[in-house]
């Protein structure tokens, strides 16, 4: 960047601009997964709006590309470039809840694990994703699937408002009154839209849960799959649960002599009377004979944040994505092929349920294109050796090639891949052709491109 580029937005920031060359750059650079290797040109902590509203400026007055980053959690690195300003929402954490209207503010730097450490003293939550170190912004952009979605619905089903600088540095809030086109859009359309500095969300009453993961044999794994399958369809909505995929991590539940082993297994959340749970979980349970389990009363966060030890910053990641409007002969084949050779611990494949909630809101009533989907399936390839890049990579394509017979056109953005970009269409599905439309008078230039791009 220029100097005196350079010079004008540190004198109008709180935060921190790094430079190339700066103590601390290479650290800062560095994104969730390791296999994204970019260099930037600047990258700006930001504490506040203001600090994201001379960014933006900046970076459109010297002409390069705005990477935004939350989490840093988006596998195809979206929160970085090259030659980019990446704007760092990290330092941008503030959370104010209002427990009697059962609502809360947060900041485009909170993760799900703030997140739920704040609301959780209340009593309350809303749906996040399954791994606490998640940004809420880019999970909740592209449509936020979690533990509570069967009750509470998507992420964007409980986003009320959002504070958004837009591509001209103008700040503006998207709401039911205000600006009610651009909310729709945040719904589901991901970060093409500007940068939301602060969520409003709706939450409900949740506290402690009933959940936590149970493993079956490899063999078993067509009982399973069909068990959850017929009985998701109408179980109780305080119930979420998803299949997976896993290899056995040296843990106190798990038979010592079946560490390192692959199972098929069911992760359960419960948010009903405590009593009812064993009842709830029957039907799964009793589909196949439970190896090991580690199900039981927690509180919410703590369900929230039981995996996070599998997905350490640094791994290399690379995934597919699906939806399915059921399991099918063809699909529990495909998943019979290739999920007993998950090639690592940290990899898995998970099939999510999104009916319940989810299918009570009309297909565009917000941008999440896939309201008559009952699964969302990831192929969730995670390792920490990149000389395994290239087999690794292999199992995750050949998985989903098999499954795509299978499956609905499109998958969850929030799962797809930087080569995933040529299916950004049937990605957004049914609302795309809208969404090009609030991108062509929101962002007519598309500065906001470094994402699953919605061209105007």
């Amino acid at each position: 960047m220029d100097v005196k580029t350079v010079s004008e937005l540190k004198s109008q920031l709180r935060g921190e601009v790094i430079l190339p060359g700066d103590e601390g750059y290479e650290k800062a650079r560095k994104v969730y997964n390791a296999m994204i290797d970019k260099q930037p040109n600047a990258i700006v902590r930001c504490t506040g709006v203001a600090d994201v509203v001379a960014s933006v400026k900046a970076a459109r007055a010297e002409g390069i590309d705005i990477a935004i980053r939350g989490g840093g959690h988006s596998v195809p690195g979206f929160g970085t470039a090259d030659h980019a300003l990446v704007v760092d929402l990290n330092r941008m954490k503030g959370i104010r809840v209002d427990a009697k209207t059962k609502t809360v503010w947060a900041e485009g730097g909170c993760t799900w694990g703030d997140f739920n450490h704040a609301t959780h003293a209340f009593g309350l939550a809303t749906t996040g994703g399954i791994i606490s170190t998640t940004g809420i912004g880019g999970l909740t952009l592209g449509g936020g699937i979690g533990y509570l979605t069967r009750g509470a619905g998507l992420s964007v089903d409980n986003l009320l408002s959002a504070d958004v600088v837009l591509a001209d540095g103008s700040f503006v809030t998207a709401s039911e009154r205000e600006n009610q086109d651009l909310l729709w859009a945040l719904r589901g359309g991901g970060g093409n839209f500007g940068v939301v500095t602060n969520f409003q969300y709706r939450l409900h009453e949740v506290k402690e849960v009933v959940g936590g993961p149970m493993f079956f044999e490899i063999e078993d794994a067509p009982e399973v799959m069909r068990a959850y399958d017929k009985y998701i369809t109408d179980a109780p909505r305080e119930l979420g649960a998803f299949f997976l995929w896993q290899t056995a991590p040296p843990l106190p539940f798990i038979p010592k002599d079946r560490h390192g082993d692959t199972f098929c297994g069911m992760v359960v959340c419960w948010v009903g009377r405590s009593e009812r749970a064993k009842d709830v979980f029957a039907p799964l349970r009793d589909a196949a004979r439970v190896v090991a389990e580690h199900v039981g009363p927690m509180p919410y966060p703590s369900l929230n944040s039981a995996f996070d030890g599998l997905v350490p910053p640094g791994l290399q990641h690379y995934w597919k994505t699906l939806f399915a409007k059921g399991i099918t002969d063809g699909a529990i084949e495909a998943h019979m092929t290739f999920g007993p050779k998950v090639p690592t611990v940290n990899s898995t494949t998970h099939i999510y349920s999104i009916n319940g909630a989810v299918h009570d809101v009309a297909p565009d009533a917000t941008a999440f294109g896939h309201r008559d989907a009952k699964y969302a399936v990831v192929i969730a390839g995670m390792w920490p050796d990149p000389a395994h890049n290239e087999s690794n990579i292999r199992w995750v394509r050949d998985y989903h090639k098999a499954l795509e017979p299978h499956s609905e056109l499109g998958g969850y953005i929030n799962f797809a891949s930087g080569d995933d970009l040529d299916r950004v269409a049937v990605n957004y599905g049914s609302n795309y052709d809208r969404l090009r439309k609030v991108k062509s008078k929101y962002d007519p230039s598309n500065v906001f491109h470094i994402n699953q791009n919605i061209k105007p």
